[in-house]
């Protein structure tokens, strides 16, 4: 028997009304991923550093679009005094935003993290001040944050063929989506066991962001599909869905470890 590939993945796909196909990462989907930022999240860095509540906020955001950036600076406008620690930086640097050398528009950083990230010590705690300003005020954190900074670690792609068939896929963020340099950095999210403990799967704890990407509709055929098999498989010991590699990989950890 051939060994299965260490990266292997499952996926469900559909077409809709209009003849556009769907693909959904059932792996990573029905996984227990969940963002452990200040619960330990090692950051972004090279080596592992918690001590320093970065989590992925180290290099800043690049902002997808001209509406992207426009979101995020009404929502700077609604901040209060006191509820962002660099506002007074921001100030001097000519404002948060800036189009870096190679033309892209991103937040600045200081002190090798984000403008907007509070640090450790701050009154508010440390963490994304857009972020915090939302969970105070009972809004959504993806209304207030950079697009990247909301979808990280979901991805959604659409392609288009020649024939003008148009294929949308969500599935979970790889190194290589970060571009070039996606290699230097540690990518803690998705390529360790570090961040699979959730008690519900990605489906149900990120269905406000994967909505927002997708729609309700494609988003409900895909609950249909994935609730299907739960309820066939009910009272049976066959697994559901295929663990995600993290898992896998934990678990033969763990059994390397009894042994």
């Amino acid at each position: 028997m051939s060994k299965i590939p260490a990266d292997l993945h499952e996926w469900v796909t559909f077409d809709d009304e209009d003849g556009d196909t769907w693909q959904f990462d059932v792996t990573f989907l029905t996984s227990n991923h969940g963002c452990i930022y200040g619960r330990g999240c090692p950051g972004v860095f090279t080596e592992r550093a918690p001590e320093y509540e970065h989590g992925c906020c180290t290099y800043g955001a690049h902002f997808v679009d001209k509406e992207d950036r426009a979101s995020i600076r009404a929502q700077i406008a609604r901040l209060e005094p006191g509820e962002w620690e660099l506002a007074e930086h921001a100030d001097e640097m000519g404002g948060p935003i800036y189009k870096n050398d190679d033309g892209e528009w991103m937040t600045h950083t200081v002190d090798d993290a984000c403008i907007f990230l509070n640090r450790p010590g701050f009154e508010h705690g440390a963490g994304c001040a857009l972020h915090q300003a939302a969970v105070r005020r009972g809004e959504r954190p993806l209304d207030w944050k950079p697009d990247v900074c909301w979808q990280v670690p979901i991805r959604f792609d659409e392609h288009t063929d020649d024939n003008g068939h148009t294929t949308f896929i969500l599935r979970e963020w790889k190194r290589r989506d970060w571009g070039e340099g996606g290699l230097e950095f540690a990518w803690w999210c998705t390529d360790d066991p570090l961040a699979f403990g959730e008690d519900r799967p990605v489906w149900k704890t990120s269905r406000e962001e994967i909505v927002e990407l997708v729609g309700e509709e494609p988003y409900q055929r895909f609950v249909d599909v994935i609730t299907a098999r739960q309820e066939a498989a009910a009272g049976t010991a066959r697994p559901v869905f295929l663990p995600h590699p993290q898992v896998r990989r934990k678990e033969e950890e763990d059994r390397a470890v009894a042994r």
